[in-house]
This record gives C-alpha cells, structure tokens and sequence, in this order.
C-alpha cells in the first residue's frame, strides 16, 4: 500500500518510508494525486518545475527512480501522452505500437565517453550511419533516428524504450577516446527480458570520421543480421520450454559449425543440433545449420563427398516446409548446389532467400559460389564483393576472399586473384577447398616450391588423395583451374586413381 504524507513530505511502501529526493517526491505526489487519468509530461514538468525551463530528460530521471522504489510496474509510460501510476489504479490499456512480425529494433543514442561533448556530433553520427545501415537489411525493422534519438540523455527502462517504440530489440552502446583512437562498444538486448543476445567492440582512429562510421556500421549491421535472425527463430516458433532448449542447442551449435580449422568444435556443433532435432523434429533452422555443417566438412575435406551427402535428405525436408527463413533458405540452397550438384535449384533457392533479405552478407556469399560453380564469374564475384562490403568480419571472411579469387581465376586475371586466394589460405589453412584452388595458381605462376607445400597440406589431411577423388569432389563446371591442380599432383606424385 503506498501513503503519501504531503505535509511532511513522506512516502510510505507497505509501511516502509521510501528515500525519494524531492523532485521524485513532487512527481509522486502530483502522480498519486490524479491517479484516476493519464498525467502529460508538459503538465508535470510544469507543476514540478514550477516554470523553469528544463529538458524533458529530467522527468525520465525522476520516474526511473520512483520505479526503482516502487517497482517497475508502479508507473506506467503512455506513449505521446505522459504516465499514469497504476497502484491500486486501473491498468493503462495504450501500451504502444504493436511489434511488427519482423526482427524489429531501436538504436538508442549511444553514451559519449570521449571526455569531450563536442564530439557529441561524432557519436550521434556513428549511430545515425548504424541505424541507416541496418534500416537497408529487408528483413530488419528499424525505427528512425529521429525517434530513437528523443531517448538522448535520458535514464531508461529497456523494456519501456520496447513499449513506446514497439520493437522486440535495442541495440544500446558506448565511445571512449585515447587520443586519436576510439573504442566503441555495442550490445544488443530484448527489450522485455534484458536478455543479452550479442555484444562487440570496434576500434578505430579519429583520422577518417566518416570511413570509420561506414565501417562499424557495417560490421554491426553484419553481426547483427544472424543475431537477429536466430533471436526470431526461437520467439517465433512459439513452442513450449522444450523448444527453448532446441533453440538454445542450435544457437551454441551455429559458431562450432562456422569454425573451419578445428574437426572437434564440428563434431561438437553437429551434436548439439542432433540433440535440438531430438527435441524439435520440426527445427528448420537447426536443419538448415545440420546440412551446412556437412558443406563445411567437405569443403575442409575432413569428409568425403559421400558423407557429406548424408544430409540430402533433410535439405529436402526444409525445401518441402517452404520456410520463410533466408538464412535457412540460403544454407539449404548452397548445400544442394555444392554437395548434391543441382545447381539451378540451388540458385534459385538463394535468389528466394535474398528476397527475403536482399543485404545478407551470408546470402550473398554462398550465392556468389554457386555462381563460381556455374563458370558465371561477373555475377560471381558482384556478389562475394557485396558480401565483404556488408560484413568485412564476416565470421567466414576467408570464404568470401576464396570465392573472389576462384572468380578471378576463372576470369583469368591470376594476379589479382592471387592475394585473395592468399589471405583465404593464411586465416583458415585447413578450408581445402581453398588449398587446392592456391596451388593450382602458384602452379600456373611458377612457384612449385609453394605449390608443393600445399600438395603436401592436402594429403596430410587426404591421406588416400587421388586426381580422379578430387575430381570428384570440385563442383566447378570450368575446368581450366582444375587442369593446372591436376598437372600439379600428378607432378608431385599424387596417384591419378
């Protein structure tokens, strides 16, 4: 039971006095007073404040410390209207927007830690770059700056920014400077729960303002995509707590998967998300992750073709739920095209999920491959460039620089080929896919020695290699590079059969 003592100027909880400073008094009582109606913010500033000029800010301070003494319930937020306390009140029925179907975000004004406010204008610059970045992702919801920036200098409750915006997600973050360096750190949050669902941090130097806005927008607009897209995956499935733990085991599954240097964290991913189809037979997403598991396996060359097909039959089970899911639809398409050799159904299947989502970095990626399979090399290498534009710490930036150099080769421009194919090979050494691509090419160049290096690389990891079980295993209908590869394990004495 909350009592209001005007005279004395006290405040009790349940017979507990409350420790209020005396604007959060103020506000309280003139709350408590007219607790019958919906109060305005301009008609408490100005019974409070008593005339005085001041930021509407102050009031978000005050009711975020009543909150703090009351409970978040206490006080109730009427969106472009004012608060109304509720205890012992009738509930407040406007709650807000109504949350789009979509993944949908608010980007609040990140917190300058610089020591200077006259670099205010840099900080609301990063995130004004941030919020147009992720508004060009289809599949994002995004509300506009100028929205989200009347949160500036304010004290906020995520899960109210979550009501009065009407979006599941804030994406909330901090600058500090050190000279001319800068450290950005950003971090997602569902808005109702305060759940963490991804942090980061991005350094920089103050040298180039607006080359160093394009490059953490991007990066954050690339590492939020499949944050968003699996935080989705499990809201929307609506299933019981059972299917939580499916999501959860799919979640942990996804950066094992992604992982191309270590065969244990493969193993690791590809049992988490047995264990996520034991509980949720249904799971398109952990579906589409369990077939592209199979397509990393044989693109490491740590499986052969055959167990990598193993999955086939689940990629036509996730084609035959017709899923909305781009990133579902994206890992499935590429997989059919790559381990099962249908091509044309493969790239239509990406075409559909970058429908879906036409600035998918992943997206981007694996359908710029299947053009490299197809010998469409200008489409290709479009594509792959895209990709490492949206996301350039892409968790598979090594496959983004293989496919660019794959196209080039195939465009035969082996001089601008041969850095891509190098930084590829110097991030992931066991993407054999990208081995085999690098010692053709040094072949070709003349640089046996390193040629024989990698031939040395692919039978340490292939140790029953042979030119007719490569072969096999390239889905590439351009078969120039494979004749420079094939020249060259015949020359260091790899076995035609």
């Amino acid at each position: 039971m909350l009592e209001i003592h005007d005279a004395s100027r006290v405040a009790h909880l349940d017979g507990r006095p409350l420790s209020l400073g005396a604007r959060a008094f103020d506000v309280l009582a003139h709350l408590n007073a007219h607790a019958d109606r919906v109060v305005s913010k301009a008609e408490l500033l100005d019974h409070v404040w008593q005339g005085l000029i001041v930021e509407e800010g102050n009031l978000a301070v005050q009711i975020a410390a009543l909150r703090k003494a009351l409970g978040r319930e206490a006080i109730k937020t009427v969106p472009g209207v004012g608060y109304r306390l509720t205890m012992g009140a009738a509930p407040v029925v406007a709650e807000g927007p109504a949350v789009p179907d979509i993944p949908s975000l608010a980007v609040l004004p990140f917190t300058n830690l610089t020591g200077s406010a006259d670099r205010d204008y840099l900080v609301d610059g990063i995130v004004t770059e941030i919020i147009g970045a992720l508004g060009r992702v289809g599949s994002f919801f995004v509300i506009s700056s100028t929205s989200s920036f009347t949160y500036k200098g304010r004290a906020v409750d995520l899960a109210d920014v979550g009501r009065e915006m009407g979006v599941r997600y804030v994406l909330e973050g901090s600058i500090q400077a050190a000279g001319e360096r800068l450290r950005i750190f950003t971090q997602l949050v569902e808005a109702e729960t305060g759940r963490m669902i991804w942090q980061d941090r991005f350094d920089g130097q103050m040298g180039d303002i607006f080359d160093l806005q394009d490059r953490v927008a991007e990066s954050v607009a690339g590492a939020l995509e499949p944050k968003l897209i699996w935080a989705e995956a499990a809201r929307a499935s609506g299933k019981p707590t059972e299917s939580l733990t499916a999501y959860e085991r799919c979640l942990k599954a996804a950066p094992l998967v992604f992982k191309l240097y270590a065969t244990d964290s493969l193993e690791e991913g590809l049992a988490l998300l047995r264990q996520a189809l034991e509980i949720d037979p249904d799971y398109i997403q952990a579906k589409a992750l369990f077939c592209y598991a199979h397509t990393c396996a044989l693109a490491t060359r740590w499986w052969t073709l055959e167990q990598a097909q193993a999955a086939l039959p689940m990629a036509r089970e996730v084609l035959n739920a017709d899923p909305d899911d781009p990133l579902a639809l994206c890992y499935v398409g590429h997989y059919i095209a790559y381990v099962g050799r249908e091509y044309q159904e493969g790239l239509e299947t990406l075409k559909r999920a970058e429908r879906l989502n036409p600035n998918s970095a992943t997206i981007a990626m694996l359908m710029g491959w299947v053009h490299v399979y197809l010998d469409q090399n200008e489409e290709a290498a479009a594509q792959l460039q895209r990709a490492r534009r949206i996301s350039p710490l892409h968790p598979h930036i090594a496959v983004i620089n293989s496919g660019i150099g794959s196209a080039l080769i195939q465009l035969r421009d082996l001089d601008r080929a041969l850095p891509y194919l190098e930084a590829a090979q110097a991030a992931y050494p066991d993407f054999a896919s990208n081995a085999f691509e690098l010692l053709g090419l040094y072949w070709v160049l003349g640089r046996e020695e390193d040629a024989g290096a990698l031939v040395d690389l692919v039978r340490r990891k292939i140790p029953d290699l042979s030119v007719a079980s490569y072969g096999r295993t390239t889905p590439k209908l351009n078969r120039t590079q494979y004749d420079a590869i094939r020249e060259a394990l015949l020359s260091f004495g790899v076995p035609e059969d």
